[in-house]
């Protein structure tokens, strides 16, 4: 019996590589002699680089990068196996994690350190880059992130604008005279796993600003001033980033690495599927394990437990995706390919309890499932092993 276990982290509990390996031990003591690969997966955001680096061998680079408010902050990227490849995730420096929610101010807010760790990558001599758009406290439109890499934003009179969103309002021109050489010799693949534009009532600041701290005013001058980004933008560069499905991810840094990287916009999971090989580990699966903190309707727009889905199904191969919880339309996942959907949680319990407790949780229903799986008649179609 093959076994390819594919989750994606669950927010608050596990890693993806710990709710990888809880699943595995579950899976384990119902099938000791079972071939089991563990593929921790992320779409993208927090947890790309962790799951990146483990499935391909490579490296981390940690650096003193600059935090949302302009704090010194720790940060890291990844090196993939191949030497070649920087992965970069824009909550490493940029995020939520740097911040409690009382000093939120997406107003001011900056890139700047996200910047950083990819000056740093270049300057290492690396010149292929996936960046991981998520998790960030930001929404100035990768503003920051280009300012660190010689970028100038010019305002009134010739002087340059402060980080920050809010100041983007008063943006006249975009300096590039000063930007990182490299860069004109580098590929981005930028991993975003939504969809929304950079302005208007779909766009970053009204749907992602409210959870950054921004209130009802806020959320409308963040929106003029993305606009007025997005404007310049289409002036200096032809790029027209207000059009661009996925420009709002990560506080408009969708638009700024399309911009001021040359980035192309892609579907998160299938950058983490790619350089995973989980397509690969996929074709002589018997059963497919996945999973994250919550499966609802939200999760069939991308999310790791629907993309895993979607390839299984190419092959032939049943999918049991196991959650946290069991939100409102987590029945939609049924047609998308899963064969089963499990909550962990083995009874009422109060949350905090059931953080502490999701290795173990996780690790008993891996095992339940696999019982099943191996004595259910036909269930594993494609075996012809004596387990």
């Amino acid at each position: 019996m093959r076994v390819v276990i594919a989750p994606d982290s669950f927010k608050g509990s596990l890693s993806a590589v710990a709710a990888a390996q809880a699943m595995a031990e579950g899976a384990r003591r119902a099938a000791p002699s079972a071939s089991i690969r563990e593929i921790p997966m992320a779409d993208g955001g927090e947890g790309s680089v962790e799951a990146l680096v483990r499935a391909t061998d490579g490296t981390t680079a940690r650096l003193t990068a600059t935090g949302p408010l302009g704090d010194p902050v720790e940060a890291e990227y990844g090196v993939l196996g191949d030497g070649v490849t920087a992965v970069v995730e824009t909550a490493a420096a940029s995020g939520y994690s740097h911040l409690p929610a009382g000093r939120r101010d997406p107003r001011k807010a900056t890139t700047y350190g996200t910047g950083d760790l990819i000056r740093h990558a270049l300057d290492q001599g690396l010149r292929r880059f996936i960046i991981g758009l998520g998790g960030s406290a930001t929404n100035d439109g990768g503003a920051g992130m280009a300012a660190a890499l010689g970028y100038r934003f010019i305002g009134p009179g010739g002087a340059e604008l402060p980080l920050g969103g809010a100041a983007l309002a008063r943006l006249q021109r975009i300096g590039v005279e000063d930007r990182h050489p490299a860069l004109a010799d580098s590929v981005f693949r930028v991993a975003c796993d939504v969809d929304n534009p950079l302005c208007g009532p779909e766009g970053a600041s009204a749907v992602y600003g409210p959870q950054k701290g921004a209130d009802a005013e806020a959320v409308r001058e963040l929106d003029a001033a993305l606009r007025r980004l997005g404007e310049v933008i289409g002036e200096q560069f032809g790029l027209d980033v207000l059009s661009l499905p996925g420009a709002g991810a990560a506080g408009g840094m969708g638009a700024g690495t399309a911009a001021f990287l040359g980035g192309a916009l892609e579907p998160g999971f299938e950058v983490v599927a790619e350089a995973c090989g989980l397509k690969d580990a996929l074709a002589d699966a018997d059963l497919v394990m996945t999973g994250e903190g919550a499966l609802d309707h939200q999760t069939l727009r991308g999310k790791t437990p629907y993309g895993v889905a979607r390839h299984a199904g190419r092959h032939g191969v049943p999918v049991v995706a196991l959650a946290g919880c069991l939100g409102e339309g987590h029945e939609a996942l049924y047609e998308a390919g899963v064969t089963g959907l499990f909550a962990i949680v083995p009874g009422p319990c109060a949350l905090d309890e059931a953080l502490a407790h999701g290795g173990a949780n996780l690790a008993r229903t891996a095992e339940a499932v696999v019982r099943l799986f191996m004595h259910a008649p036909g269930a594993l179609k494609r075996t012809k092993e004596t387990l």
